[in-house]
């Protein structure tokens, strides 16, 4: 049997385009987290899925995110042009805040977005990788039926 950790790191080095519906079943294999374990910096990037939000944060030059304290978390850290990190706060409508917060049956670490409804939750794939995904109002983050997915690794 693949262990998380591998068919993560299948997903995570894919050549191609990656099935939403592994990274359902994935999601559904990974411990919960709790929401003041994953304060400091993390690094991001999107699973190719096709998802339009991809696109968003390629053009934005999406870095990662900040999680400064339970009330304070920066869900767009992205590069400027002169390559110093910002928060962009005009994407994002605001900030953040961390709750842990019950999604697919399980309560779990979740940004919840200051000007959006918006909420992306994650566990862990181990103790400095997590995995993400994007959940709120169906027009604002379902594309075909999917949720977009992304990862986290922390600085």
């Amino acid at each position: 049997m693949i262990s998380v950790r591998e068919r993560w790191r299948a997903l995570r080095t894919a050549a191609g385009p990656v099935d939403p519906d592994e990274l359902d079943a994935l999601w559904t294999d990974l411990e919960v987290v709790d929401a003041s374990s994953i304060l400091g910096s993390w690094t991001g990037f999107a699973f190719s899925t096709g998802h339009p939000i991809e696109q968003v944060l390629t053009q934005s030059r999406w870095h990662g995110k900040r999680f400064i304290a339970l009330d304070d978390a920066k869900p767009l850290i992205c590069r400027a042009q002169d390559g110093s990190l910002y928060s962009d706060t005009t994407a994002g409508r605001g900030e953040a805040s961390l709750w842990n917060i019950e999604f697919r049956g399980e309560v779990t670490a979740t940004m919840v977005y200051d000007g959006m409804a918006v909420f992306d939750h994650f566990k862990w794939v181990d103790d400095t990788t997590l995995l993400g995904v994007m959940n709120g109002k169906a027009s604002a983050v379902s594309a075909g039926g999917h949720l977009f997915y992304f990862g986290l690794e922390r600085e």
